[in-house]
């Protein structure tokens, strides 16, 4: 994949052409809002709109114009067809993180893009369509964020500033936790540590907010997706941040024989914060 070579490299041609296509699959999605979603439940349980597929279709089909012959594994054509192997480097996509916000009516719906390479996400974009805002980062240059109108391209970003995460204090952490899997397990972790305050929404804005120092910390012990995580994670690592497992190990994608499936995972801004606090 030279393309992917290049911008790890630090051509950042490949992430503005990335993230226009991210701002036009945010347009298609602004766009099926004002009509009927056609919202249903899929065999896994998980909601899915029209909106979730006008988006992935569009997605695809940009990527095999930029990248020929790319793997990409997608929510929604993973579920119909899952991948027997992978090369060492692909792109993961949830074109519509978050579809129970959507139905609700609120904002905290995104939309994910990341390249994995040796099974670490190395480039994240996670936009967020009803806010105009877009993060995006890649490891070892930095992450910023960015008021972007969903459909324009990456060139007409404004409000562009550069993020970063912030050492956690030994008091008072600020917490991002989801508004629809706050689990047993996530509650247990969350009581070890000196919590002052929680911020609750859904879809992967809570790693954007660790990684712009909004929070400190995002836990989740329950079962979730590669297409969920990668995106969020590879902009919090490139703001400075960490994303283990509760053991503090490595967190690995390419999961095929696990169906992609993650099963839990913390989510720290300062790095040293889980050993300093006892997490």
């Amino acid at each position: 994949m030279q393309a992917e070579d290049d911008i790890i490299g630090g051509n950042g041609r490949l992430l503005d052409e990335l993230t226009t296509i991210v701002s036009a699959a945010a347009a298609a999605i602004v766009a099926e809002c004002a009509r009927s979603l056609d919202a249903r439940i899929k065999a896994d349980h998980t909601p899915v709109t029209a909106a979730d597929e006008v988006a992935e279709a569009l997605i695809l089909e940009a990527l095999g114009r930029l990248l020929p012959g790319v793997c990409v594994v997608s929510e929604e054509a993973a579920g119909r067809a899952c991948p027997d192997r992978l090369p060492d480097s692909f792109i993961l996509v949830d074109p519509l993180d978050g579809t129970r916000e959507l139905i609700a009516g609120r904002n905290e719906f995104t939309i994910n893009i990341a390249i994995v390479r040796g099974g670490r996400p190395r480039l994240g974009i996670v936009a967020a369509p009803a806010q105009g805002l877009l993060w995006r980062g890649v490891e070892g240059r930095g992450a910023e964020r960015l008021r972007l109108s969903p459909g324009a391209p990456a060139s007409a970003a404004q409000a562009r500033s550069a993020i970063r995460t912030r050492r956690a204090p030994d008091t008072g952490l600020i917490a991002a936790v989801s508004r629809s899997h706050l689990d047993r397990r996530t509650e247990a972790l969350l009581a070890r540590l000196p919590i002052a305050a929680r911020h609750t929404s859904g879809s992967a804005v809570k790693f954007c907010q660790v990684a712009e120092g909004s929070a400190d910390v995002y836990p989740r012990l329950s079962a979730t997706c590669e297409w969920d995580v990668a995106a969020g994670h590879a902009v919090l690592v490139a703001a400075g941040g960490l994303v283990t497992t509760p053991e503090r190990a490595p967190l690995n994608y390419g999961r095929v024989a696990e169906h992609f499936r993650i099963p839990a995972f913390v989510a720290w801004g300062d790095p040293s914060a889980a050993e300093r606090l006892g997490a």
